[in-house]
């Protein structure tokens, strides 16, 4: 299988699984890739997901060039038909741009190797980037004489410092693992052997938040990049009225006071 799943209690964990072409995605793949998400959007007992990568040398190196060839179907035409038949006449990129799916649960991802490309697209379109000591990280599209697709730059310029990310988009060099949690596009490197075990400890750590709190916060976070710092407040203010009933929350300042862990049901 080009991708696999793995269930982990109520962590969902995503590996691409073609490490013979360094983990590209072709477009079968990454029909499966938009499916499993899916899956994990609409499964009320999933939480968190993981993304990460089979193999040592690569997370994602984005589409795989050998078998995303131009169509003939003009892109004006591909563009306005519904999502199954765009993708079958050329515009496979909808199929990992990640954001359009609207999942409102936390992702991971366990970067392992190079993440160039696409793979760097769905790095950045997670909530949580950690890094095993042999990740790098690149937009290489202008070398083939194209732009990124799935908002590699925008999500570039607002991941680190402008004047890195506009040398990474116009040069398309790729930056090693220490210079990504330098410059913040990381939160963490570890060792290649600890990589899945922290994306786990971290995932699980989430879970056992408050659900709907997680929830909340997620959608905060989407929707207040392009908000003022007003509009932003009074959403935060919104959400926590929204919270502030919740079974959950009562629950969580009982268990404050009587020195336990909470049991949340996201109610």
């Amino acid at each position: 299988m080009a991708i696999e799943t793995e269930r982990k209690g109520r962590i969902f964990v995503i590996r691409i699984n073609r490490p013979d072409a360094l983990n590209a995605l072709d477009v079968e793949s990454m029909r499966t890739f938009n499916e499993r998400l899916r899956e994990f959007r609409d499964d009320p007992d999933l939480l968190v997901a993981v993304i990460t990568a089979n193999g040592e040398r690569a997370f994602c190196t984005g589409a795989d060039l050998k078998k995303t060839l131009p169509p003939e179907t003009s892109f004006a035409e591909a563009y306005f038909h519904p999502y199954e038949r765009s993708v079958d006449e050329g515009l496979y990129v909808r199929a990992i741009t990640i954001s359009d799916l609207r999942i409102n649960k936390p992702l991971i991802a366990a970067v392992n190797g190079h993440a160039l490309g696409g793979g760097a697209e769905i790095a950045l379109d997670c909530d949580l980037r950690i890094a095993s000591e042999n990740a790098t990280f690149g937009l290489p599209e202008p070398r083939w004489a194209s732009v990124p697709a799935v908002g590699g730059v925008s999500k570039l310029l607002r991941a680190v410092p402008r004047a890195v990310a506009m040398q990474m988009i116009l040069t398309g060099d790729r930056i090693d693992a220490a210079e990504a949690h330098r410059v913040g596009l990381v939160s963490e490197v570890v060792s290649a052997d600890r990589l899945l075990d922290r994306a786990l400890e971290l995932a699980n750590r989430i879970a056992a938040n408050g659900p709907l709190a997680i929830k909340s916060l997620k959608t905060l976070a989407a929707r207040t990049d392009d908000l003022s710092l007003t509009k932003s407040v009074e959403l935060e203010q919104l959400l926590w009225g929204l919270l502030r009933d919740t079974e959950d929350r009562v629950e969580g300042r009982a268990a404050f006071a009587e020195r336990r862990a909470p049991e949340y049901h996201g109610r």
